[in-house]
């Protein structure tokens, strides 16, 4: 087990550091100056100069790498061009609200993907699992740019239940939440119904079920719990990509999070937030698909055994 773990977070260091140099180069090779963004098309060559030169960007690309890895294995992630603000400090503001649209976003789907999932399993081939594969097809097809604004003109405009936009109390945080959750809670029911389809044949249930168990201890005490391994690698999954979706919903909503502030960063050409936006999020996904690979091993021997 121990060569198991370790293997997976030797693949993760080296996810880590291709995804940190990726971003780098392609940040820096995005046309724009954030010199010029900073100080206007109307500063002297001088004052450009010269402030390129106290932000290290007159350095090689080499040079400024090695600089900001340098940095970051020392847990400086430096400071914002514009802001100045520690790029820390920023995040720090940031997360919490991006951590709740997430948890939020994930109890909807799990609200949501578990009842649609078992009945679509138990009334396989009828009305309830068509109408169940239909909403989970649904679901998958609209995507976040859309499924915002949908629900903002019926829920917002046209019944006024909602807040449009911002962060303001539980009741703007109910969109977002059905934005991103009703996505995950697609995937999440096709994947329960199809664990559980499996299941349902094995001889172990036929015989709780000539015992006299009633369905629902079937379902829950048996069934459910071993179905539930490819479950937890998708959720695994999902959760890393909740990061990844909540830009464009944050951006949508006007949701103060990471993902309004890496494209509030990437206008203004603002590279180290950038950088430690991106840094932070494809992290988050490595961490959390690590574990779940970790979990996996424990829960499955077979797993472990075949590495």
């Amino acid at each position: 087990m121990l060569s198991y773990i370790v293997s997976r977070l030797f693949s993760a260091f080296i996810v880590i550091f291709g995804v940190v140099f990726i971003v780098f180069m392609l940040i820096h090779m995005v046309p724009g100056d954030p010199v010029e963004v900073m100080l206007g098309e109307s500063a002297s060559v001088v004052d450009r100069e010269m402030l390129r030169h106290a932000l290290g960007l007159d350095l090689s690309l080499p040079q400024q790498f090695i600089n900001y890895l340098n940095k970051l294995v020392h847990f400086d992630l430096g400071q914002s061009l514009h802001s100045k603000k520690a790029i820390s400090e920023l995040l720090s503001e940031r997360i919490v609200p991006t951590l709740e649209l997430s948890i939020a976003a994930l109890l909807v789907a799990f609200l949501i993907a578990f009842p649609l999932g078992i009945m679509a399993a138990l009334k396989k081939g009828k009305a309830a699992d068509t109408a169940a594969m239909v909403f989970s097809l649904t679901g998958i097809s609209i995507p976040n740019f859309l499924m915002g604004p949908l629900l903002i003109l019926v829920f917002a405009i046209m019944l006024g239940w909602f807040p449009v936009s911002g962060r303001d109390g539980l009741s703007s945080l109910v969109l977002p939440a059905l934005t991103l959750g009703t996505a995950l809670a697609a995937i999440l029911s096709r994947m329960i119904r199809a664990s559980l389809l499996e299941v349902l044949n094995e001889d172990y249930i036929r015989t709780a079920r000539a015992k006299g168990l009633g369905t629902i201890r079937v379902i829950g005490l048996h069934a459910l719990k071993n179905a539930m391994l490819p479950v937890i690698t998708l959720i695994g999954l999902q959760i890393g990509a909740l990061l990844a979706g909540a830009v464009i919903t944050e951006m949508v909503f006007s949701w103060p999070g990471l993902g309004q502030l890496t494209i509030e960063s990437i206008q203004k050409r603002d590279y180290p937030v950038v950088q430690a936006c991106i840094l932070l999020i494809s992290t988050t996904y490595v961490v959390i698909n690590t574990l779940t690979d970790i979990v996996y091993g424990m829960l499955d021997p077979r797993i472990r055994i075949s590495q």
